[in-house]
């Protein structure tokens, strides 16, 4: 039902929008004539795109864009400046994509529903649906509980199934959600646990804690990729070999690639992911798909 209701309101979106899904000029050739490539992306997602304590918009996700803006200057062998543009949600990303406003949105999830609309990239990063609570509330039931659910994503067919007797209120942002959790209007929030981990960060690490813990089975596990306009296969080769060269480049051991990494998921990283195999086997898969790359330091 909840796949149906969005395919629906994408669809009603995109014909109120007028979003013509074909464009005259591709990304690749876009990107060539003007020395641009344009990204439309959050600008509080902790650890995937915010603005650090120098004020600069850090994260792995714009790590990820900077390999392919590098990929890019290499295949066309030119500058090519980065250009960030907010866009949160889905209904401002859908538009904004299609048009051609936008050349590219990471941080994103592959759906079916989506995919009729937009390509993906290969995933660049793991993760799985979680519960954000105040420490010391979790329960296993969460019987007779509200949960607070983010719009327009499938989190909500996996928290009814795991809890059917729960009550689900809908939210319209993540930071809308974070202010109902902390104001005890939700038990708890609902999400993708990285980014609820960087939330937890934020509002107090001692006062929340995630649940399921990272070492244990989130209700769902998916990977988290980039959105491109749809037919443009140029553009998005590059994008997927930038980002398979450096799955690769951590595997073998490059310095720069386990840097990337580590920074945000190592052991020392802004979200600590407790093993630290499910990165490398996660990356080893995603090579086997595609194709090893010739790695030298």
């Amino acid at each position: 039902m909840l796949r149906k209701i969005f395919f629906t309101l994408l669809s009603t979106l995109l014909l109120i929008l007028g979003v013509k899904p074909v464009l005259a000029e591709t990304v690749l050739e876009s990107v060539a004539r003007t020395g641009k490539l344009v990204v439309g992306t959050s600008f509080d997602l902790v650890p995937y795109a915010y603005f650090n304590q120098q004020e600069e918009l850090d994260g792995y996700s714009i790590d990820i864009v900077k390999l392919i803006q590098k990929q890019l200057e290499e295949e066309l062998g030119k500058p090519i400046k980065v250009d960030f543009v907010e866009a949160n949600n889905l209904t401002e990303v859908f538009p904004k994509l299609t048009s051609g406003e936008i050349d590219i949105a990471c941080n994103r999830v592959f759906t079916w529903e989506r995919d009729r609309y937009v390509d993906f990239t290969i995933r660049y990063g793991l993760s799985g649906i979680r519960l954000l609570v105040p420490t010391g509330k979790t329960s296993d039931s969460f019987a007779n509980k509200k949960i607070g659910i983010p719009p327009l994503t499938f989190v909500e067919d996996a928290m009814k199934l795991a809890f059917p007797q729960t009550t689900f209120v809908p939210m319209q942002t993540l930071a809308e959600g974070v202010e109902a959790l902390k104001a005890g209007e939700v038990d708890a929030l609902a999400g993708d646990s990285v980014i609820l981990d960087g939330v937890r960060q934020q509002i107090g690490p001692d006062d929340y804690e995630i649940f399921p813990q990272l070492a244990e089975n989130p209700y769902a596990r998916y990977g988290v990729a980039c959105m491109v306009p749809e037919n443009n296969s140029g553009f998005l080769n590059i994008a997927n070999y930038a980002i398979a060269k450096m799955m690769e480049g951590y595997l073998v051991g490059d310095q720069q690639s386990l840097d990337i990494v580590n920074k945000w998921f190592g052991p020392e990283g802004v979200i600590e992911i407790i093993d630290p195999n499910l990165v490398k086997e996660f990356y080893e898969n995603t090579i086997i798909n595609h194709e090893q790359i010739p790695f030298s330091n």
